[in-house]
């Protein structure tokens, strides 16, 4: 089985993987955003092939399931870019966690609908970033009281990288444990 698309329909196939930046690569914000979209793909890859009971079960002591750890990242990606680097008022920062701290999706929330939110906020986060200076501290007023507070841009998307390649690490657990696949 293989992801659901936007409408639901049965081209479910994640986009393409991108390829790691050239070696040759030296301007940071290219970096950044090579390995992030290259990180942002691998959660898809890593979700194709498994079923609607998968995506939807857990297999760890935590109790997470694939398809709450990408709404999670959805969250994240607006908490940090929207929310936090443009200090935009947004509805529920924290739409992603229940009143005990734990990963929700929000009752008939569908697979498809999950996807298309993450790869929305990934194309809106990409928007936020295009052209700007990694120097440029954090707006005030959204996720950020204070300018002492402000994180630079350079500093949210290693943040960003981290939570990543964190999250990816514990779907490939999960993926293994779920059929055995192991890599890409």
């Amino acid at each position: 089985m293989t992801l659901p698309d936007a409408a639901g329909g049965t081209d479910r196939s994640p986009p393409p993987s991108p390829e790691e930046p050239s070696v040759d690569v030296v301007e940071p914000a290219a970096l950044l955003a090579g390995h992030l979209d290259r990180l942002r793909s691998g959660v898809e890859t890593k979700l194709a092939g498994l079923s609607e009971e998968q995506l939807h079960s857990s297999l760890l002591p935590s109790g997470w399931s694939p398809l709450q750890l990408v709404w999670h990242l959805v969250h994240v990606e607006r908490r940090w870019l929207r929310w936090g680097f443009r200090a935009e008022q947004l509805t529920e920062p924290w739409g992603d966690e229940d009143a005990d701290e734990r990963w929700r999706v929000p009752p008939g929330m569908s697979t498809a609908e999950v996807l298309e939110a993450f790869r929305t906020e990934c194309a809106r986060s990409r928007a936020v970033c295009e052209g700007a200076d990694l120097r440029r501290r954090a707006e005030v007023g959204g996720r950020f009281g204070t300018t002492e507070e402000a994180p630079t841009l350079s500093w949210i998307l290693f943040h960003l990288l981290q939570e990543y390649a964190r999250h990816l690490g514990q779907l490939d657990v999960v993926r293994e444990l779920s059929d055995g696949a192991v890599g890409e």
